[in-house]
């Protein structure tokens, strides 16, 4: 079967930066929706017609890949409004940021905790490949028709490489 919208793809990959270190390795095979909301456009254009076995290399600069490092999307809080136990790394969705954080910082954003001072909490709202521009080498592994749920939902509920519109609803802390 070849790849088509609407269809299930099962993939492995390696992701790199342009300097050829090495940003993540899926080994076992993940599947995603192509034509929903799991893969980038760049991808899902370049699985286009393959079938399993192939294998496809793609270069995507910052704008195809995960967006420029927007400067506006970091926001500078008092460390008071948060938990004790924060730590760098943890992810925070936009909706769920304790009261009194900037107004200005949109709630339907997911930010990471990338630095931690005494009085201060640094939140980035930045994808953190956002402003990188990546090198992919796909395998595709299988490929099958998607479900109507998975139409549905355009997802199979991976999502590696969704965009989100908006942060999930709950309060949580990652």
């Amino acid at each position: 079967m070849e790849i088509t919208d609407q269809c299930v793809v099962a993939l492995t990959w390696t992701l790199k930066d342009t300097l050829g270190e090495t940003l993540d390795v899926l080994d076992e095979p993940v599947e995603f929706l192509v034509g929903g909301q799991d893969l980038l456009a760049r991808v899902e254009q370049a699985l286009q017609g393959h079938t399993v076995g192939s294998r496809v290399q793609l270069h995507l600069e910052p704008e195809d890949a995960f967006g420029d490092y927007d400067e506006e999307k970091v926001f500078l809080e008092a460390r008071s409004l948060f938990p004790p136990d924060l730590e760098e790394g943890m992810t925070i969705e936009g909706h769920a940021l304790p009261q009194g954080t900037n107004p200005d910082a949109p709630r339907d954003m997911i930010y990471t905790v990338t630095e931690l001072y005494p009085e201060h909490v640094v939140l980035d709202g930045n994808h953190p490949l956002a402003g990188i521009a990546i090198r992919l080498d796909i395998q595709v592994a299988g490929v099958r028709e998607a479900t109507e749920e998975e139409i549905g939902t355009g997802t199979c509920g991976t999502g590696f490489f969704r965009v989100q519109p908006q942060a999930p609803g709950n309060n949580l802390l990652h």
